[in-house]
């Protein structure tokens, strides 16, 4: 009699899960997408028929089959199968877990698999409690996250699992999931009898963003909120079923990959480009602040002398995105995306600065030549500082051809892209004269010192 009246419990619980949850396969043979990573040969799926894995992290965004696969998992091996919710478990629960898992193995021989859904949000004293049990095999973990492992977890516990990233789905693989679910009378939604007509299915693929669950949602709002049976699931229902996309946006994988997408775009001249990962990050939340400081720094890393307008364009709307705030400042930021991508290139201020910084790392230093040495306090005209300084000034051309550095050294190698063509034509003529300047012109004094 328990038996059955926990089945029925187990089976009401069941039944008022949301659609997503109750579409999810039992088997591998009937899992969706991923093929990359669980298509017949691929590692993980060797692994799992062979009942031989160890502790994985699947990585990838939401609602592409991560939990999912754990159950199927669970189902498809021959061991202990527990689950902790990062979200809601701290270090006893974890320990609990562990030495129930060390009891199994030591009394049954049977080992455990664990299930950590968004681990990502363990602290260090928590992912630390899981290394030794990882390390000598008592659990195999199984951790399911939306972050970048190697951002969001401990190097530690990176090292000792292997790594599974998981795709958006493809349209294809969203619109399978979503036509089992029409089909399914079990688990989904056959008994309602629902024809879902193309463009609607269409539309629900195109705002999943390859999430099945996203997906699914929105069907079974829509099915729920209409009386009429059977039931035409139209376009309009599903524009009225689907909210507004909530972007996979945080601070941490997306949010890098995204500012590297935004700036390569502008680096690629690619204005169009730059404006959707601009628009992008805005609908995301990203911090205003952030995106402007980007763009000034890329106006001289990228852009240059090439156009030196384009830095004070970056530093103007980095002062207006603090003035106005949003969210008026997409204007501001816009106008200088658009600017900077058509700007022309140069990193040559880049690569200049780079080796000069290299050089005095790596190299002997340069005295300061003495007569480019401060001679602005008591005693320095008896040392000879300062002596035989030419004030440039004074010099034809404002060019005084003296030396300033005391070895020859070549750094800034302007392009001929821009106002650097002009430059580069200046920079040469101004190299010559300080090259040929007359050898009684003071030089730098090796030894000297302070």
């Amino acid at each position: 009699m328990a038996d059955l009246f926990s089945a029925s419990r187990a089976a009401n619980v069941a039944r008022a899960a949301p659609l997503a949850a109750r579409m999810r396969p039992r088997r591998l043979a009937d899992y969706v997408g991923q093929a990359a990573v669980v298509g017949p040969g691929m590692l993980l799926r060797r692994l799992i028929e062979a009942d031989r894995l160890g502790s994985v992290i699947l990585y990838g965004p939401p609602g592409v089959g991560k939990t999912t696969l754990a159950e199927i998992i669970a189902h498809e091996t021959r061991r202990r199968f527990l689950e902790l919710s990062a979200t809601a478990s701290g270090v006893k629960d974890v320990r609990d877990v562990l030495e129930s898992a060390r009891g199994r193995l030591e009394d049954d021989g049977q080992r455990t698999c664990l299930f950590i859904d968004e681990i990502h949000r363990f602290n260090k004293a928590q992912q630390d409690v899981l290394l030794p049990d990882v390390e000598n095999g008592v659990i195999a973990l199984i951790g399911a996250t939306t972050q970048n492992p190697f951002f969001a977890l401990t190097s530690a516990l990176v090292s000792r699992s292997r790594i599974f990233e998981l795709q958006a789905l493809s349209r294809d693989d969203v619109g399978t999931i979503l036509d089992r679910a029409v089909a399914d009378r079990e688990h989904g939604l056959g008994a309602e009898r629902v024809t879902l007509l193309r463009d609607a299915r269409d539309f629900l693929v195109e705002t999943s963003d390859g999430d099945a669950r996203r997906a699914l949602g929105a069907l079974e709002v829509g099915v729920l909120s209409s009386a009429e049976r059977p039931l035409t699931f139209t376009l309009e229902l599903a524009r009225e079923s689907v909210q507004r996309k909530a972007l996979a946006y945080d601070s941490g994988d997306t949010h890098y990959d995204c500012a590297s997408a935004l700036i390569k775009s502008i680096r690629g001249s690619d204005a169009d480009a730059g404006l959707y990962w601009l628009a992008r990050m805005l609908e995301g939340g990203e911090d205003v602040r952030f995106l402007a400081r980007r763009l000034v720094i890329l106006a001289s890393e990228d852009v240059g002398n090439a156009d030196p307008r384009a830095l004070m364009i970056a530093v103007a709307a980095m002062q207006a995105t603090e003035f106005v705030g949003l969210p008026e400042c997409q204007l501001t930021l816009a106008q200088a995306v658009t600017y900077l991508a058509l700007a022309p290139k140069s990193n040559a201020c880049t690569t200049a600065i780079a080796a000069a910084r290299r050089d005095v790392r790596e190299q002997a230093v340069i005295p300061v030549p003495r007569h480019l040495q401060d001679k602005h306090y008591s005693g320095a005209k008896r040392l000879g500082h300062g002596q035989g300084y030419e004030y440039s000034q004074d010099a034809p051309d404002g060019i005084a051809a003296q030396d300033y550095l005391g070895v020859e050294k070549r750094y800034y190698e302007p392009t001929d892209r821009g106002l650097e063509r002009d430059l580069g034509e200046r920079l040469a003529e101004i190299r010559r004269r300080l090259r040929d300047r007359p050898h009684d012109q003071p030089r730098a004094d090796r030894d000297a010192r302070g």
